[in-house]
């Protein structure tokens, strides 16, 4: 009755609830006829029985029938339910990579996927769905580490790797380091380190030179442990300083001290709550005249006002005011910090609505504005503040002139993380920077205190910022690449992670997440990577076909190691240590 088995192909379009009542009962036998060790006879040893969850049957009950050799009496079960669900799991490989995909690639947290596989009749728990989320991390590694071999190849007609070396953390979270190729921008290898110290990025550097060899050249950013590692797996490799790195690690170190003044400062009156609040009372009373936002809308595209409706002016003028205010946190290109300074833009636009105000209350009426009036004006005069923006402001500017001169992340820029330079020369670059430094160097006669470490800082990276092009011979052309441009990849993937995280999570911080995520999960970017697929599947139609060829022991095993790793202490320990009678009963392991 193995047969029975296609029929998950025969109705993989319809939902199971459309076909059955009850589960569906299977048969499944051996195809064996004698033992393949010595040929000897097989008997039936037992049948085993089990009710297994898929997505085009939804739950089955499974009858197995296993064979012993009478010989050598090793035991054999069925293929066709080896090829369908793991061993010793109830949920089928077309599950594991539903639940893989969903969560990881359309970002759906366990909740969703739970009530989506009830809806097609697999009974399943959150805890359930967050495990098997791991164990297609598991296969997937395991997948990518046997295609190993192919994936150096295909690199290798392609001209080579360029290798990208970035990491993530948060708070005290292990920092997450992935090595991706800059050519085929296939994810290669990933680690979780406690810290970015060179004995811990030397094995990983080394596992990647093992499995993909040499790269063509490396790419990354100006961590002291990063240079020192690749310098002494890598010696004699072209290395690079990623243009966009430098310049942000320059920003924040230029201005990094002034902008957590002012969002402090700003946190510390609270003046964001406070323009919220009055924004909710403005909102109900512009709720009884939803026709008033448009007229006051007419009113600012002529550029004057209208006596006719200058009573309606007061609540719609502040509300509109108000929104715009708060509208400056969310401005930006996409960059981050410090190429956006939305705490900056914040403060500067409750300077113009300081101003306008001023002019609101002497044309209306000035006792409605009185007291947000009050509120702005407070922040405004706080010294500190004042203080701190204009330092920053004039920082910025020097530093908007060095992004310039480094076409890239440019202060017009709309690109964010996508932004891969401007398509310059990079002599000509160089001779960009070259003029800033020199400006520099003479700015206001000599240069200030902020700006040495600038200057030191362009001095130190000079030779890894303005290397030649590499040229890259394909079976089709020759590609002229500029490593050194950016390395913007990986900070495109680990802000997704981020987004991907805030969206199943609802939490901005990715601290906890970062401690329980096994390292391999980066490799879910792959997915979207037709080619890498094509060299993945090695042959197999889909993903799940792909994972029935992996030994399950092995996975289970890893599976196994990883969620051990993973826990601080054994939790059979921790059980036990919290028992009252635990000093009594620890004692009496050693009372004779």
């Amino acid at each position: 009755m193995a047969f029975r088995y296609h029929i998950e192909r025969l109705f993989s379009s319809v939902t199971p609830k459309a076909l059955f009542r009850q589960a569906p009962e299977l048969m499944f036998a051996p195809s064996l006829c004698e033992c393949p060790c010595c040929n000897g006879k097989l008997t039936v040893r037992k049948t085993r029985q089990k009710t297994i969850g898929t997505l085009a049957m939804g739950m089955i009950r499974t009858h197995e029938t296993v064979l012993e050799c009478s010989t050598c009496k090793n035991c054999y079960g069925s293929e066709d339910l080896l090829r369908l669900v793991p061993h010793r799991s109830r949920f089928g490989y077309d599950i594991i990579v539903y639940i893989g995909k969903s969560m990881f690639l359309q970002h759906r947290n366990e909740q969703e996927i739970k009530d989506y596989l009830e809806t097609i009749g697999v009974r399943i728990s959150g805890s359930e769905v967050h495990h098997i989320a791991r164990k297609f991390i598991i296969y997937l590694a395991i997948a990518h580490r046997e295609s190993s071999v192919k994936l150096k190849e295909h690199m290798k007609a392609s001209g080579g790797y360029i290798l990208h070396l970035d990491a993530t953390c948060d708070g005290e979270s292990p920092h997450l380091m992935t090595g991706l190729d800059g050519i085929s921008e296939f994810v290669l290898e990933n680690i979780k380190i406690p810290s970015e110290k060179a004995e811990k990025i030397v094995p990983f550097l080394k596992v990647i030179q093992q499995r993909y060899g040499r790269p063509r050249a490396l790419v990354h950013d100006m961590g002291r442990g990063i240079l020192k590692a690749v310098g002494q797996v890598f010696p004699d490799v072209p290395d690079y300083i990623c243009h966009f790195h430098f310049l942000r690690d320059i920003g924040k170190d230029l201005f990094g001290k002034e902008n957590d003044m002012i969002r402090n400062q700003l946190k510390k009156h609270a003046i964001q709550s406070v323009l919220r609040k009055r924004l909710s009372s403005l909102r109900k009373n512009i709720a009884k005249d939803p026709d008033s936002m448009a007229r006051l809308t007419d009113i600012l595209n002529k550029g004057k006002r209208d006596q006719d409706v200058d009573e309606q002016i007061p609540v719609d003028a502040l509300y509109t005011l108000i929104l715009w205010v708060l509208d400056g946190k969310k401005q930006g290109n996409g960059y981050g910090f410090p190429f956006d300074r939305p705490y900056l833009t914040f403060y500067r636009r409750l300077e113009s609505m300081y101003s306008i105000m001023k002019h609101m209350r002497k044309a209306g009426n000035k006792t409605f504005y009185h007291q947000i009036f009050k509120e702005v004006t407070r922040v405004i005069r706080d010294s500190k503040l004042t203080d701190a923006a204009s330092k920053m402001q004039e920082k910025c500017k020097v530093f908007d002139k060095l992004r310039c001169a480094l076409r890239i992340a440019l202060p017009s820029g709309k690109q964010g993380l996508r932004d891969q330079g401007t398509s310059v020369n990079i002599k000509s670059i160089e001779s960009r920077v070259n003029s800033f430094y020199v400006w520099l160097c003479r700015y206001n006669e000599k240069p200030k205190q902020d700006y040495l470490k600038m200057l030191e800082q362009i001095e130190k990276y000079w030779e890894k910022l303005f290397a030649d092009p590499i040229l890259i011979e394909t079976p089709g052309d020759t590609i002229t690449i500029l490593p050194q441009r950016t390395n913007n990849i990986l900070e495109q993937f680990f802000r997704d992670m981020k987004r991907s995280h805030c969206r199943r999570r609802g939490s901005a911080s990715m601290n906890k997440t970062l401690k329980a995520m096994l390292s391999d999960t980066p490799l879910v970017k792959n997915l979207n990577n037709q080619t890498y697929m094509e060299i993945l599947l090695n042959g197999k139609a889909t993903l799940k076909e792909r994972f029935a060829e992996i030994d399950d022991k092995s996975a289970r095993k890893e599976l196994m190691k990883k969620d051990f790793d993973s826990q601080k202490n054994p939790p059979a320990v921790v059980r036990f240590i919290k028992k009252p009678n635990f000093a009594e009963a620890f004692a009496a392991l050693f009372i004779e």
